[in-house]
């Protein structure tokens, strides 16, 4: 038994060596036993193949089954009409030799009434012609017969003889529609029916009754059956696909995790050490940035609590709440306690919200804005710090555009614009904001003709903690939070902010703004 095994194997070794050569056998082997991203397709699609080619199969069989049916419906269709023919010709041929066989006397055309379709009867003995319609002086062409019996249009004839045993034809003419069926057809020869054609001998006559098979009706309901068949076919195909992409995306993980193992035990000692503190040292830095980002929201909150009671207790003092305090300077100092206080309060409120953007934790909704209703109000809100300081500031070009943004923090960017504007403008300056549609999409445009920003600052522009000082106009310099809270807050919207302004000779041209935003 094993010196058979051995042998058939030896023979399939060597069909296998003829058939393929070498090159392609190693390919197959190499990729058939080691590379999964092509077994696992390859066997997705045997698989659906198997099913596609089971249900096709199964197809054309039910459609043979579907025509085999309906042809054998067909055919004992065909036969009962050759049989009812058969029978009705027989019982006209009956009537005429009834009419033969009476005396002269007793032929009547009562007995052609007997059959309403039978339009007449002759009887021809030689050139003797005797009919039941003596009226009727039309010339009755007979065929040739080959038989006892033929059919000609509209009649049929047959030979017999009288009493005196002498030969005599006697033909029976009737209305062929009697004779009339749907869908099948009397031909004295049925020749060729063609595909699908089925025809049965009339008893006793040389005629056939010949009908087709009504292939439509047949595969009514086997096409009505199609969209299982696809279902069939479709189905663990697209099942597969969806299967073969999760298992090779799970085995591409797992080849990489494995050749990341690889690599690791295969490289020294020392360089293994060095990815060990990298991989450390990337940790922490994260671990790190989470810290700083928690703390900084942490001592905002806990510096803010303090500080709106220092605010509050000086304000109390400088306004003299419970009675004078003593001397005019304490009144003045109070006042100056409560205004440093508010700055610091305003600065660690911009701590406080970066480190929430920051870390995820500002909730955005998006909706429908009116720019022009934001810009208006914000510029009202701006109104009296501009005024105190001298500086002309309105809005310009209003155009109306919808945008799909959250109202809150759209605000805040146009807020920040115009703060850092309205910040280092010098009194005697003007700024303007300007509403307008640009390409497809919603720009507000904040334009001042203080400090404008260099190349370098423009780079730096949006990162936090950057602040650019400006000497000679007596503008005080923020915590460098403004821009880094309006840019990401834009971002975040899906819109940007753009930034431009020059210096020449030494002298600050204007500064100019811009958010853009999608427009709905």
């Amino acid at each position: 038994m094993a010196e058979a095994t051995a042998r058939l194997s030896g023979l399939w070794s060597g069909v296998f060596a003829a058939a393929f050569p070498r090159p392609l056998m190693r390919y197959l082997e190499q990729h058939l036993t080691r590379d999964r991203r092509f077994i696992v397709p390859l066997c997705i699609l045997l698989i659906c193949g198997s099913f596609a080619g089971t249900a096709l199969l199964q197809m054309r069989l039910d459609r043979a089954k579907a025509i085999a049916q309906a042809a054998t419906f067909e055919r004992a269709r065909a036969a009962d009409m050759a049989r009812e023919t058969g029978r009705i010709l027989d019982g006209y041929a009956r009537l005429g030799a009834v009419f033969a066989q009476s005396p002269m006397q007793y032929r009547s055309a009562d007995l052609g009434r007997a059959e309403p379709a039978i339009r007449d009867i002759a009887v021809l003995d030689g050139a003797q012609i005797t009919r039941l319609n003596a009226i009727d002086t039309t010339a009755i062409a007979l065929p040739a017969f080959t038989g006892p019996r033929t059919l000609f249009p509209g009649g049929l004839a047959f030979r017999a003889k009288d009493e005196t045993n002498h030969a005599r034809v006697i033909a029976v003419l009737f209305d062929a529609s009697v004779l009339a069926r749907p869908r099948i057809a009397l031909r004295p020869n049925p020749g060729r029916p063609g595909p699908g054609g089925i025809s049965a001998p009339v008893p006793g006559w040389p005629l056939f009754a010949v009908t087709q098979v009504n292939e439509d009706a047949a595969l009514a309901s086997w096409t009505g059956a199609l969209p299982l068949y696809l279902f069939v076919i479709l189905g663990p195909a697209v099942a597969g696909a969806w299967l073969a992409a999760l298992f090779v995306g799970a085995f591409e993980r797992q080849a990489k995790a494995a050749r990341a193992v690889r690599a690791l035990k295969s490289t020294r000692p020392v360089e293994a050490k060095l990815m060990v503190r990298l991989a450390h040292a990337e940790r922490a830095a994260c671990e790190a940035l989470r810290a700083k980002s928690e703390f900084i929201a942490h001592m905002s909150h806990e510096l803010r609590t303090p500080l709106n009671a220092v605010i509050g207790f000086s304000e109390i003092i400088a306004g003299g709440l419970y009675g004078p305090a003593g001397h005019p300077k304490y009144s003045e100092y109070a006042s100056d306690i409560a205004e440093a206080g508010k700055n610091l309060h305003g600065k660690i409120g911009d701590v406080l919200e970066f480190a929430n953007i920051e870390a995820g934790r500002y909730p955005l909704t998006p909706a429908r804005v009116e720019l022009c209703e934001i810009a208006l109000a914000v510029v009202a809100e701006h109104k009296g710090r501009a005024f105190s300081r001298r500086i002309a500031f309105d809005i310009g070009v209003v155009e109306p555009v919808t945008v799909r943004a959250d109202a809150s923090a759209l605000r805040r960017i146009l807020s920040n614009l115009i703060d850092n504007a309205l910040r280092y403008t010098g009194e005697g300056g003007t700024v303007r904001v300007d509403v307008r549609l640009e390409e497809g999409a919603g720009l507000l445009v904040v334009r001042d003709t203080g400090g404008g920003f260099s190349a370098a600052e423009r780079a730096l522009a949006g990162k936090p903690f950057a602040r650019f000082d400006r000497t000679g106009e007596g503008a005080v310099t923020g915590a460098g939070l403004g821009l880094a809270i309006a840019m990401e807050l834009a971002r975040r919207m899906g819109g940007t902010v753009g930034l431009a302004g020059h210096a020449h000779n030494g002298v600050w041209g204007g500064a100019v703004m811009e958010v853009r935003l999608p427009r709905l």
